[in-house]
């Protein structure tokens, strides 16, 4: 597809539906958070082997700079990440540090993280935490109010075979791959968790396609041998995987750099994903800067996904991946802290759709998920 054949649709229509009503409350709110729906548009995927990635871009962005992500404050000390059952650092009102300590014994499905900085602390399902007792992934999208007292922050194991000192968390600047994220973000168990981490992918298999070049065979062997104890991180310093990773995500990268090249006063804010010929998943942040944040870790995500999946000559159309991108209708599930933010899933068939809503200092949809379900 040329440049000339950009696919280009308005979701203003769209905007009475619940998750983009959600996000702007009233015209007021809307041009204040400075992120237009209508102007989201595609242009040609970057493609290489089964994977295509569809980049979405914006000529308008949402106004971000008021948020910090969990990299970002994990890395100053902004944000601090602990077992339950120890210490836990905080401030008082006058700005100085202070140690409390949190009740309650080691879990491994919940640990205690306090936001130190000024700005609102935006957490994504699936983003790797390391260290600790064991390494976990975050198991929902959230926001974090600035000097907010010790959270819960609900997690899921990646790391079989370590349970042991190590209280503090760092980030390890890695999200998982769709598979896993989607049993973290919309099926929420455990079991699940670890079975799409150790066979790669929970996509259906196709018997007549040519074998994925990352086999669930090789994939458990490198978690359960390669990778120190059995840790969801070791898979991208191994020598089966790591070596395959890398030239891929570099290549993907290449060409999504060549179709995005000579945009001119718009920016890509998010993309669409397709593995051979089927459209799975959508990332679609509310500014440049925040996909920029984001991109090195899911596009290393995404390919891990492809290499798991089966080879394919079939490559996803334009219409799939505007299709894709429209909102679904279904049941509905809405969670909220008021003043902070609202986190709102529907689901309807094969798909899910998140939407994690900032209520402060804007009225802005930080990052909008979708999925086609491999279950």
């Amino acid at each position: 597809m040329d440049r000339e054949s950009l696919i280009v649709w308005g979701l203003l229509g769209l905007a009475p539906l619940a998750g983009l009503a959600a996000s702007v409350s009233g015209t007021a709110a809307h041009k204040a958070g400075g992120a237009d729906p209508a102007g989201w548009r595609l242009v040609e995927p970057a493609t290489y082997e089964n994977l295509s990635v569809f980049p979405v871009v914006s000529a308008q962005a949402g106004e971000t700079g008021g948020f910090v992500t969990l990299d970002e404050a994990l890395a100053s000390g902004d944000a601090v990440v602990s077992e339950r059952g120890g210490d836990v650092l905080r401030r008082t009102r006058d700005g100085r540090p202070t140690t409390v300590p949190y009740q309650g014994g080691a879990s491994v499905n919940q640990l205690v993280l306090v936001n130190r900085g000024k700005r609102p602390l935006v957490i994504l399902a699936g983003e790797l935490l390391s260290g600790g007792k064991q390494d976990r992934i975050v198991a929902k999208d959230r926001i974090v109010a600035p000097g907010a007292e010790p959270l819960p922050l609900d997690v899921f194991c990646v790391e079989h075979g370590r349970w042991s000192a190590g209280a503090q968390f760092a980030s390890a600047k890695v999200m998982v791959h769709p598979s896993v994220r989607e049993k973290a973000a919309v099926d929420q168990k455990q079991s699940e968790v670890w079975a799409a981490v150790r066979s790669g992918t929970t996509a259906e298999a196709n018997p007549s396609a040519p074998p994925a070049r990352l086999s669930m065979d090789s994939l458990a062997g490198v978690i359960g041998h390669e990778a120190r104890s059995e840790s969801y991180k070791g898979i991208y310093q191994s020598s089966r995987v790591g070596s395959a990773v890398e030239p891929f995500a570099e290549e993907v990268q290449r060409r999504f750099a060549r179709a995005t090249t000579c945009l001119k006063g718009e920016h890509v804010v998010g993309v669409v994903v397709a593995y051979g010929g089927e459209v799975a998943w959508s990332d679609v942040f509310a500014s440049p800067a925040l996909f920029e944040h984001y991109w090195p870790k899911l596009l290393r995500s995404y390919v891990v996904e492809a290499l798991a999946r089966p080879q394919s000559k079939e490559h996803a159309s334009a219409d799939a991946a505007r299709e894709f991108l429209q909102p679904l209708n279904g049941r509905e599930n809405v969670e909220s802290e008021p003043g902070v933010y609202r986190w709102r899933q529907v689901t309807q068939g094969h798909y899910a759709e998140i939407e994690l809503e900032a209520l402060h200092p804007v009225n802005l949809t930080i990052h909008r998920l979708k999925i086609h379900r491999t279950s």
